[in-house]
């Protein structure tokens, strides 16, 4: 059982990361659709519950290190390609937004300068991949509590302090920017990009465990999870969308209201999460290519890798967030089209292979 919920949360840790602990992703995807955006947080939920769960057991089943194997495994040649390449540009994509959500989090609760921000998560993030997998899967894991509790929290306040409506609330809401047309593209969009964003790594976290109902069971966990956090941080957001919405990290603005010492506690819980995503999409990214075993011969390239993501940090969070989010999105939706059917992809080769034994 301390298995099942140390992947769990270690896959809510991986999907968690700046966007979303700081609640600018729940503000785009889900309150600037006011009611409707609750429906989408429900849609969502299902789909990382079926999706997390088929991550971890095919990566368990495969006992995998690496997101090419198992993803050439169930998607075929030709697609595997295709789906490979989407991961990739996810991996790295998605590293250089957490370095930036660092910056931006460090600038909005202590007034530090952007790059500081930033440096110290690059820091963080090289000492950590220099780690086992399996170490890195337990750091990663650890912050997770801390988010859900601090959601709980701001969710509580929010809800039994608020001094209006929803209803009140809904034309604010439906005010805030979102870059799709309408709620249910908005849900399949966040749930295709996190699954993207956390596939890579998730396989792998899934192969170094050898009870595949054990990773199984851990992903589902991990899914249901994320969803009930959706939930809670989107009523939180909605809530309280008229003085909030036009801040990056909204989150933490309310929890600026309870307390400032809440605020900064917050702060470094929002940190470590964009910690947790960032070093999972970069360790990731550099796994696909190279033996992350191999500290020896990985060390230059973990290095440059944090670099370029430091470097290219500088086009700010949110705007990151709002397009390259979105496009990841679409283009992920063919990783999910894929994994619904994985299950019955590695069911048939196996059938295959007893047919020829």
């Amino acid at each position: 059982m301390l298995r099942v919920f140390k992947i769990g949360s270690a896959f809510i840790g991986i999907i968690v990361g700046a966007g979303f602990a700081s609640g600018q992703e729940i503000l785009q995807y889900f309150t600037s659709f006011g009611y409707w955006g609750t429906v989408g947080a429900l849609l969502s939920t299902v789909l990382f519950a079926y999706l997390g769960m088929t991550l971890t057991r095919v990566g368990s089943k495969l006992q995998t290190s690496s997101h090419k194997e198992a993803i050439y495994k169930i998607s075929g040649k030709y697609l595997g390609i295709l789906v490979d390449a989407v991961i990739v540009i996810t991996l790295f994509g998605v590293g250089v937004v957490m370095v930036a959500g660092a910056g931006s989090t460090m600038k909005q609760q202590f007034d530090m300068p952007v790059f500081l921000g930033s440096l110290i998560m690059i820091i963080l993030m090289i000492a950590t991949m220099l780690l086992k997998v399996d170490k890195v899967v337990a750091v990663i894991g650890s912050i997770t509590p801390f988010l859900i509790l601090a959601v709980v929290v701001v969710s509580i306040y929010s809800l039994t302090t608020m001094d209006t409506t929803f209803e009140e609330m809904e034309p604010f809401a439906l005010e805030q920017p979102t870059a799709f047309p309408n709620w249910f593209i908005a849900a399949v969009n966040y749930a295709s990009f996190n699954i993207a964003v956390g596939a890579g790594m998730s396989i792998v976290m899934g192969g170094s465990e050898k009870n595949t109902k054990v990773a199984t069971i851990g992903g589902l966990l991990g899914g249901l999870g994320i969803g009930v956090l959706i939930l809670l941080s989107h009523l939180a957001i909605f809530s309280r969308v008229d003085v909030v919405g036009n801040y990056d990290l909204p989150l933490l603005k309310i929890f600026d209201e309870i307390s400032p010492i809440l605020s900064t506690l917050m702060s470094l819980v929002l940190f470590g999460m964009i910690f947790n995503t960032g070093v999972s999409m970069f360790y990731s990214f550099v796994a696909r290519f190279f033996d992350v075993e191999n500290k020896r011969k990985t060390y230059p390239v973990i290095i440059l890798t944090c670099v370029i993501g430091f470097i290219l940090s500088f086009v700010g969070f949110t705007k990151l967030v709002e397009w390259l989010y979105s496009f990841i999105g679409f283009i992920g939706l063919v990783l999910i089209l894929v994994l619904i059917f994985a299950p019955f992809k590695l069911r048939m080769d196996a059938k295959k292979e007893e047919r020829t034994t």
